[in-house]
């Protein structure tokens, strides 16, 4: 018996359009993360690229539950003194809420080359329009 591993030419990647209204936004990322990762197909390895592109719509809509809104915190540093900004959950999804699942997803996905290349097949969009119409992205209606 030998171990399957799959080639450039037989990885078939397809566009999934998620929509996130009313979403929990944890459960949503786990979702869009085993998508990027390809752990649905029955040619998943996770040291390969063979997940599929997602594209995901209404991100300003995506729902937290308890006191998220007001305390989860997101930091970021610019590596000056006195550099620390912080930046509560609310106020990024009234700024940038595609960011908001970006980072949710960024942080499920592996810290390496690996990573940075599944995280590349991921676009999110605040709003219902999107501009991957002609890649013909199929609908997922199983994410919670």
């Amino acid at each position: 018996m030998k171990t399957y591993q799959p080639k450039a030419g037989e990885i078939d990647r397809r566009w999934i359009l998620v929509d996130a209204a009313g979403k929990n936004l944890g459960r949503l990322a786990t979702v869009v993360a085993d998508l990027l990762h390809g752990k649905g197909k029955p040619s998943f390895v996770p040291h390969l690229d063979v997940g599929d592109f997602v594209v995901v719509i209404n991100a300003e809509k995506v729902t937290v539950t308890g006191k998220k809104l007001n305390q989860k915190t997101y930091y970021h540093h610019s590596q000056h003194p006195g550099g620390l900004k912080a930046v509560t959950l609310e106020k990024l999804l009234e700024e940038a809420p595609e960011r908001v699942l970006e980072k949710a997803v960024r942080g499920m996905l592996p810290k390496t080359k690996l990573g940075d290349a599944l995280f590349s097949k991921l676009k999110v969009y605040a709003g219902s329009v999107h501009p991957h119409a002609a890649q013909q992205p199929v609908a997922l209606t199983t994410a919670q």
